[in-house]
């Protein structure tokens, strides 16, 4: 299950109309502050951005920070991007999502927070291969793939939640699979997935394997102090991109713990979210 801001020190609910005039929150939506001044949409009892899709947008911004071009595959309402996008504010953002519902909050927030010049927001399982145009080439490749195969737990009670958390529409490595096909030389694919069981991991691995990528840095993230993490953030490089002596070597950062046992906001955690646009 994907773990979410809720206690977290993120500003809650914001009133529309704050960026100006633009979509309005309607019946079974919030409008919720997301990185500095933007606000997204999302559903109350649907899907709802997590810690993890937030980290997977700094992170990816963080090893990529001079990118133009940026592509985030299975984008759900747009989170990844977004903070991707408020990151790196000169580039061009693709996403492809194939949930109907997610890709209509996705365009509304996109509306909301007057990035329609630089979003192109498609609606499309990322597995069609005429969703990408096979010369489209990104800097930045971004995704938060669902975490579980079907069947392996219970799915929740709503489907766009399903598609989020499940493998409906493709696993990690057909995240890679497709990834691989968009960057430009020397682009970047970074993503979340769990580290936790550790059979979790090496579907990463055997994804960016199977791809012809190298993993060259990761990180896991503990929830809380002292505790065993549950998921880690991942930056993907084509083999053919790296010096021989470099392909398949991973340079493992310390863990990123976000609380201290006493539930208080860990220093270096703090210091994480004034780089998407919130104080300590």
């Amino acid at each position: 299950m994907k773990t979410h801001f809720r206690g977290w020190g993120i500003p809650g609910p914001v009133v529309p109309g704050t960026l100006g005039e633009g979509p309005e929150v309607e019946e079974g939506e919030s409008l919720d502050a997301l990185c500095g001044q933007y606000r997204m949409f999302q559903l109350k009892k649907g899907h709802r951005f997590s810690t993890d899709d937030v980290l997977t947008g700094w992170y990816g911004s963080t090893w990529c920070p001079r990118a133009e071009t940026i592509l985030d595959l299975g984008s759900g309402i747009g989170t990844v991007a977004m903070v991707a996008a408020w990151r790196l504010p000169g580039a061009k953002v693709v996403t492809v999502e194939a949930q109907e519902e997610s890709v209509r909050l996705a365009r509304k927030s996109v509306a909301y927070n007057g990035l329609g010049e630089r979003f192109d927001v498609r609606e499309g399982d990322l597995r069609d291969e005429e969703v990408l145009g096979a010369e489209e080439k990104f800097d930045l490749v971004l995704g938060s793939p669902p975490y579980f195969p079907l069947g392996s737990g219970p799915e929740g009670d709503h489907p766009q939640k399903v598609a989020c958390r499940f493998e409906v529409r493709g696993t990690v490595a057909d995240y890679c699979e497709r990834a691989v096909k968009h960057m430009t030389r020397g682009g970047i694919f970074a993503c979340v997935f769990p580290v936790a069981p550790v059979e979790q991991e090496r579907r990463v691995e055997a994804g960016a394997k199977a791809a012809g990528m190298t993993i060259v840095r990761k990180r896991h993230i503990a929830l809380r102090e002292n505790e065993r993490p549950l998921i880690g953030v991942f930056v993907m490089m084509r083999d053919e991109d790296l010096p021989e002596d470099q392909r398949g070597k991973t340079w493992e950062e310390p863990e990123l713990i976000i609380r201290r046992e006493d539930g208080s906001v860990h220093p270096e955690y703090a210091a994480v979210k004034m780089g998407f646009g919130f104080p300590p």
